[in-house]
């Protein structure tokens, strides 16, 4: 099973080395404990029972959505039920096919691999992953020029789990040696609100159900957002109030840190005041909004856009980004009457 150790530098704080376990307890480890995502959960279920009665390493797993749903968490729930280590990389990380082959060969039988941001893999990483996945072998290029020859190591049967926020950056080849591609979807409110008590029982934290239902609506159906609200909540409790949680001391801890009634936060607000403000709601392309609010097109694209798009305030058409009817009311802002993309072309001699 897999472990994680956990090292203070000050060996006599033993308050905070108790806080530092309580902050990575609050990942489930069964597939019992992990709430919402019940499809996919139904399916590795299967998966994981055939896996052991044939006493095999599962199948390659491909997990894609947005940041936050759980990718990471799963791949170790796996990883715990198959009683089995889990090596974690990233493909940022893996700049050359050494890179990979180091890690192969150190893997055993049953063993996950697991590598975030797959999506971000260079190609040689990606040319010595095909045989690994397909054959468990490891081509190795010995010596330069005429000389080189080529070599076939075995490896251990392993089950590679890749995260991707970004499923079609995946190249095809690489996305078709998956046995099971998986999409986390956002989760519910009563899902959030479950994730929110088992956080709060696990942090130690007063809080009643209405407390929870208020972090989890503003959580925009993330539970990382959730999570780490309800830490927010928690020191506004402790330093503003009696240091339990109700509706209004969530609703008022919320407000204090910056999250409105809809779950946005400072920085998407920024993001949408910037594209009615600046540009009219747009259209708008996106290299332009990200740099008008200072940040890159990947963490606009992957991190604020999703959930505006799912709130029904922006929309990607093929002109730009473009503010709804929904957004204007929600900052509580009057639309242009006109917007240059709606008015008619200039005429020829105009």
């Amino acid at each position: 099973m897999s472990r994680t150790e956990l090292l203070s530098p000050d060996g006599d704080d033993e308050e905070r080395d108790v806080e530092a376990r309580d902050e990575v307890g609050l990942r489930p480890q069964t597939l019992d404990d992990f709430v919402g995502q019940e499809q996919l959960k139904g399916h590795l279920r299967v998966m994981l029972q055939a896996a052991r009665n044939r006493q095999q390493a599962m199948g390659h797993l491909l997990f894609a959505g947005p940041p936050g749903l759980g990718k990471t968490t799963l791949s170790t729930i796996i990883a715990n039920e198959m009683d089995a280590a889990i090596h974690i990389t990233s493909g940022p990380a893996l700049e050359k096919g050494g890179d990979l082959a180091a890690i192969l060969t150190k893997l055993e039988d049953g063993d996950v691999l697991f590598i975030d941001e797959i999506h971000r893999l260079a190609r040689p990483v990606e040319e010595v992953l095909y045989p690994a996945m397909e054959d468990f072998q490891l081509d190795l290029v010995l010596g330069k020029g005429p000389a080189a020859r080529t070599m076939r190591l075995p490896v251990a049967r392993f089950t590679l789990i890749g995260a991707t926020t970004r499923t079609g950056l995946i190249t095809g080849p690489l996305r078709d040696r998956f046995d099971y591609p998986a999409r986390l979807d956002f989760y519910e409110p009563d899902e959030l609100q479950s994730i929110v008590l088992r956080a709060a029982g696990i942090l130690d934290v007063e809080i009643d159900d209405a407390g929870a239902r208020e972090i989890a609506i503003r959580s925009r159906g993330t539970p990382r957002i959730s999570n780490r609200l309800l830490r927010q909540v928690r020191d506004y409790a402790d330093v503003e109030r009696d240091g339990s949680i109700t509706r209004e001391v969530a609703a008022d801890g919320l407000e204090f840190f910056g999250v409105d009634h809809r779950g946005l936060d400072k920085a998407t607000r920024a993001l949408l005041v910037s594209l009615c403000e600046m540009f009219d709601g747009g259209p708008v392309g996106l290299k332009t909004l990200s740099i008008s609010v200072s940040e890159p097109t990947e963490t606009v694209e992957d991190v604020y856009e999703p959930y505006l798009i799912q709130q029904g305030m922006l929309m990607r058409t093929p002109q730009g980004r473009m503010a709804t009817a929904a957004a204007w009311s929600h900052l509580g802002m009057t639309p242009p009457t006109t917007s240059p993309d709606k008015a008619p072309p200039p005429g020829l001699f105009d």
